[in-house]
């Protein structure tokens, strides 16, 4: 039996081609077909399959562009669905707490887990049952990367990735040289176009050179990410695992439209949808708003329309998390600014001064103020369990003609209930 050896071991988990294993998960007959995942407004490529990878089809593309290789070789189209994605992010999340809930989630499909408490010769294995259970209980395929800091794991995941099994660990490798040597310095994590720049005037092009180099040079030439960077890949342990998720201080919802709009109606609908939006979202973190900002404009691109911006910002007399109230306030603002003749291309707002709205009363608290607020936990209730925009109100619209342009939707919504599929017997 094997004592257990408390090396610092640090698995990064994330979801291979995340938005399109999302859409697999639903359509089974596209789980060997290339496909493509779309931005807002059906704009650029932001996810794609191995097999659309290897169509040559380039991450960040303008859809036009990759339009002909897409018809030419059949590949499958999806509209970006964030409510999906999110909801099956959490439940990916919530399957690798299961293994230690100390963990960082550090983007809507990576997350940071801490394996210390495993023995170092059973690391891969526990990876693989990682992988294999997320698999099992949410239908997403992983890539795992174990090693002592997260700058390291990042790389262990790069291997990973063009691996059958899935999983790489660095842990007890003794010579790590070989393998940081074929790294190159723009994919170290933490690297960045400018810094990777500066490195290659430095005569700096991989991993391994970076390791290596003397802490003298770095304090002399660089900063302190960057002697962080080294340590890190020397298996120091310099960036510590962020289990708690901070507050947010702002809280910003705009969107492009789907088609120009012109009249005021339309984007006064637009304005009342971002601010229910806004609202929810920082409602469900218990917070409040002291003031909002309104913004919009016109194509800059649009010449022969002329092209016009503005935004207002308004306090609110007290800090809020009032549906009614920011619609109320946003839509005062939207008067003031707008302007006829223009097409506007965009708009949104800001929910700014966000503090914890700790329950308790004030000098103007009142009645009425607790039954809105009892409202806005009702209408939250059943936004959550229906579907968001179950209930709205009158000033958010129905038909939202200036909606996002989501051509491609598989309108499969796992937060929604009447987006469900349907599972018919035969």
């Amino acid at each position: 039996m094997s004592s257990i050896q408390h090396t610092k071991k640090i698995a990064l988990v994330d979801c291979n081609s995340f938005y399109v294993s999302c859409e697999r998960l639903f359509n089974p007959k596209i789980r060997k077909k290339p496909v493509v995942v779309l931005s807002n407004n059906d704009g650029c490529i932001v996810s794609r399959s191995n097999e659309a990878k290897a169509l040559g089809i380039k991450m960040g593309e303008p859809y036009f562009k990759a339009k002909d290789i897409i018809i030419k070789n059949n590949v499958q189209v999806f509209s970006s669905g964030y409510s999906l994605y999110g909801d099956i992010s959490r439940r990916v999340m919530r399957t690798l707490k299961r293994f230690n809930s100390d963990m960082e989630v550090y983007s809507i499909d990576e997350a940071f887990l801490d394996l210390s408490n495993f023995p170092d010769d059973e690391i891969e294995d526990v990876g693989k049952e990682i992988r294999s259970t997320v698999l099992q209980w949410t239908g997403i395929p992983t890539s795992i990367g174990i090693a002592k800091t997260k700058t390291l794991s990042k790389v262990a995941n790069h291997i990973a990735k063009k691996k059958e099994s899935g999983v790489t660990s660095l842990v007890g490798v003794k010579n790590i040289d070989p393998i940081l040597e074929k790294v190159e310095i723009n994919d170290v994590w933490g690297v960045g176009r400018q810094l990777t720049k500066f490195y290659h005037q430095n005569g700096i092009y991989n991993a391994k050179q970076l390791k290596n180099i003397s802490n003298t040079w770095i304090k002399k030439s660089s900063n302190v990410l960057s002697s962080r960077t080294a340590m890190e890949l020397r298996g120091i342990t310099c960036i510590g695992l962020e289990k708690s998720v901070s507050k947010r201080k702002s809280c910003v919802v705009s969107r492009s439209f789907g088609q120009r709009v012109e009249k005021f109606q339309e984007l006064k609908e637009a304005i009342a949808n971002y601010c229910l939006n806004a609202s929810e979202k920082i409602r469900s973190e218990s917070l409040i708003a002291k003031s909002i900002t309104i913004f919009i404009r016109t194509s800059p691109f649009q010449n022969k329309f002329g092209y016009y911006s503005n935004s207002k910002t308004i306090d609110f007399p007290i800090a809020t998390n009032n549906s009614i109230e920011i619609v109320k306030t946003a839509l005062s603002a939207l008067e003031s600014i707008f302007k006829n003749g223009y097409r506007y291309q965009k708009a949104g707002v800001l929910l700014t001064g966000l503090s914890n709205d700790d329950g308790k009363k004030n000098l103007f608290s009142s009645e009425k103020d607790e039954k809105i607020n009892s409202l806005m936990r009702s209408i939250d209730n059943t936004n959550y369990k229906y579907g968001r925009s179950a209930i709205s109100l009158a000033s958010a619209g129905v038909q939202r003609r200036w909606n996002m342009k989501r051509e491609h939707s598989s309108r499969i919504d796992t937060a929604d209930f009447y987006c469900l599929p349907t599972i018919r017997a035969i």
